[in-house]
């Protein structure tokens, strides 16, 4: 047992040191990792959209639900960079977040049904999913620290709950359908997340705003 305390101690004062140390990194270079991230995960996003658009039934794009029909689709984001311009540094990290946060279970569930997927790319897919499912944790543990250094506006976040259910269908073209509408939802808020903070970072930066 003393050996497993010991053991334990050694891990959180570790995790200690990991979290101070992170909180001691320069706001600049913590938004430069974000963007990575972020730029990363969008990328990830678009991959898997023409990978599942490789075999996509033509009924689907008929019948596939409307953008704005994705469970984030609530909460009110600048349309466009000259609008992201002019929201505050602290508003636009929270609405990152907030978005970011919204993923947590649909990824889950993209997850989950990536196993049975019906389509010839279904291994490449499932393997996709699981690096969304690893970079989304990360950048939102970034995040975390990033609003700690920017103030309580920063850190609010706006709760978006997905009501969309554990099953995406049970025939084929249903699973296909309801699947791809999740992907595309998140590619969408990927893209504004990666917006978002290539903001900060050029702000951050002191750039001129053209060249955000």
């Amino acid at each position: 047992m003393a050996y497993r305390g010991t053991n334990g101690s050694s891990l959180f004062i570790t995790v200690l040191y990991v979290v101070a140390a992170c909180r001691a990194i320069p706001i600049n270079d913590l938004l430069d990792r974000a963007s990575q991230r972020s730029d990363k995960l969008h990328s990830l996003s678009t991959m898997l959209t023409q990978e599942l658009d490789t075999h996509f039934p033509p009924i689907g794009r008929m019948i596939m639900p409307r953008p704005a029909m994705c469970h984030t689709s609530s909460l009110q984001t600048p349309i466009d960079k000259d609008q992201a311009l002019r929201v505050s540094e602290s508003d636009l990290l929270s609405l990152a977040r907030s978005l970011l946060q919204a993923w947590s279970d649909p990824l889950l569930v993209l997850s989950n049904s990536a196993n049975t997927l019906p389509h010839p790319a279904q291994s490449s897919i499932s393997n996709k999913v699981q690096q969304l499912q690893e970079h989304s944790k990360t950048l939102g543990d970034g995040l975390e620290i990033l609003s700690g250094k920017m103030g309580p506006a920063a850190q609010a976040i706006s709760y978006l709950p997905y009501r969309g259910g554990t099953d995406l269908g049970q025939d084929k073209i249903t699973k296909l359908i309801n699947f791809y509408f999740l992907v595309s939802c998140f590619r969408r808020d990927s893209h504004k997340i990666d917006s978002f903070l290539k903001v900060l970072r050029c702000r951050a930066a002191k750039m001129q705003p053209e060249m955000c």
